[in-house]
């Protein structure tokens, strides 16, 4: 596993709420990246940890390999990958995502 690979094993294992995304809460990049914070603040999650995948082009190419999922944003509970804006939006549509954030 590369240095990569490890760094993002460990932040998702070691933090209970990581989105990787596109800028940072307090100012998105994109579209996307922007609804999944406000996602995040509708179920009541002040504490996500995020990680600007603009940053450091390693870790914006290591995030898609490590989930091996192709875009950006990520959303990871508990070590878990969950998936991006649009996953997220359908989750918090039916409740999914609130009972998971709550309980995770």
């Amino acid at each position: 596993m590369s240095d990569v690979q490890t760094w993002i094993k460990d932040t998702v294992t070691s933090t209970p709420v990581v989105l990787f995304m596109k800028g940072t809460a307090q100012f998105p990049q994109c579209g996307f990246s922007g609804r999944a914070i406000q996602l995040l603040k509708a179920c009541g999650v002040d504490n996500v940890a995020t990680v600007n995948v603009l940053d450091d082009a390693e870790v914006r190419q290591g995030i898609k390999d490590f989930s091996n999922w192709p875009t950006v944003p990520q959303l990871y509970v508990n070590g878990e990958f969950i998936g991006g804006t649009d996953i997220m939006n359908e989750m918090y549509e039916s409740g999914e995502l609130q009972t998971l954030l709550k309980n995770g």
